[in-house]
């Protein structure tokens, strides 16, 4: 089954030693009782919940770096989702580590979105060997298996689906990069935990930071956010402040 926003630390994909994606996204998190303190606007009229992550024995024998990650997931009166990433470093070396909310939306028809944001901008193609391409199109559309990381991506994207009338629009700090998935036909057929349709009704679009990753001192802490809203289709980026 897949969904959600899994949370991809401290790998991002297979570009390294460990796991598809890092381990983050596969473990028990606790509650985090007693967070450093956050600015208010992070928490007034919000519903939250604080989360913390730190490495077991197993995960240090395959990533020896000791970190402390904070998650808070918060949800607005007006129905927007934030998520705030803090990752500590509390080695005694430095480290580095890649990241990514890795965003599943659901859409009517992948063939009638449109990502609007990231045009006239470099990208890997991770269908070719990461080689790196600019984008041609005033707007990214699907009609094929699409595997991309867009780069020095602007910190507010839209997400066009017209049959359902609305734009996902994806706010960002600290995470340069943009990863844009659909598996499309074939691939889906050889994915266990996918429907071989369901490619059709989704789309991943996850801020990140992978071209360049993040190094932390020791005591350094890094920030990533991610806010998710909806507003009527007749959005489009004219009206966002990109």
């Amino acid at each position: 089954m897949r969904g959600g926003i899994p949370i991809c630390f401290p790998q991002f994909g297979n570009c390294g030693s460990l796991e598809q994606h890092g381990f983050a996204r596969n473990k028990i998190w606790v509650i985090d009782d007693d967070p450093p303190p956050l600015p208010p606007s992070d928490y007034n009229g919000k519903v939250y919940v604080d989360l913390l992550l730190k490495p077991t024995e197993e995960d240090l024998k395959c990533w020896p770096h000791c970190f402390e990650f904070r998650l808070r997931v918060a949800l607005a009166m007006d129905g927007n989702l934030s998520m705030i990433s803090r990752v500590r470093n509390i080695n005694g070396k430095p480290f580095s580590f890649s990241f990514g909310y890795h965003t599943y939306f659901s859409v009517s028809d992948v063939s009638e979105v449109r990502i609007e944001g990231l045009e006239t901008l470099d990208y890997l193609d991770n269908l070719h060997q990461r080689e790196r391409f600019t984008e041609q199109g005033d707007a990214i559309t699907f009609e094929s298996e699409v595997d991309r990381v867009y780069l020095s991506s602007p910190n507010v994207i839209a997400v066009l689906d017209h049959e359902r009338k609305r734009t996902c629009v994806l706010r960002k700090e600290g995470l340069p990069d943009v990863v844009v998935w659909n598996p499309w036909e074939k691939k889906s057929k050889t994915m266990v935990d996918f429907g071989d349709e369901e490619y059709k009704q989704m789309l991943c679009v996850d801020a990140a930071a992978i071209e360049k990753p993040i190094t932390l001192k020791p005591g350094e802490e890094w920030t990533g956010r991610l806010e998710l809203s909806t507003v009527p289709s007749s959005y489009c980026s004219d009206h966002l402040d990109f």
